[in-house]
């Protein structure tokens, strides 16, 4: 039993090499000489494409370097923003500042008005007695 199924797989075998061997020998007999023609033709294609391929690599590089140069500038707008944003906060704690010491100076010019006001009174006082 074993035997033929051995004999079995052989034959199989035998047969599906027959058959590639008659495929292969078939594929041999069409005729698929190059010329020297055809071999100027596929160089030139190759050419071609190898052409197409730089050129089209080349454009992809531009665009890289466009959006390279793109993002760069802006981050340069970012900064300038951040950096004026950070003067003008700046700026506004000064104005802040500013005012408030404004408000003192004022209150402080009340309160020496007021002193004054009591130091001409007592002076009235005292030539008056």
């Amino acid at each position: 039993m074993a035997g033929r199924e051995r004999r079995r797989i052989l034959v199989g075998l035998a047969v599906a090499m027959f058959l590639g061997i008659a495929v292969y020998f078939r594929l041999w007999t069409i005729d698929y000489s190059v010329t020297s023609d055809d071999a100027e033709l596929l160089r030139r294609q190759f050419d071609l494409a190898n052409k197409e391929a730089m050129d089209e690599s080349a454009e992809w590089r531009l665009r890289f370097d466009q959006e390279a140069e793109k993002a760069s500038k802006c981050a340069r707008e970012l900064e300038e923003i951040k950096e004026s944003v950070e003067k003008k906060e700046g700026s506004t704690s000064f104005n802040k500042k500013l005012a408030m010491l404004q408000k003192e100076n004022a209150a402080l010019l009340k309160q020496v008005q007021t002193l004054k006001n009591e130091l001409e009174a007592e002076k009235r006082r005292c030539h008056l007695q």
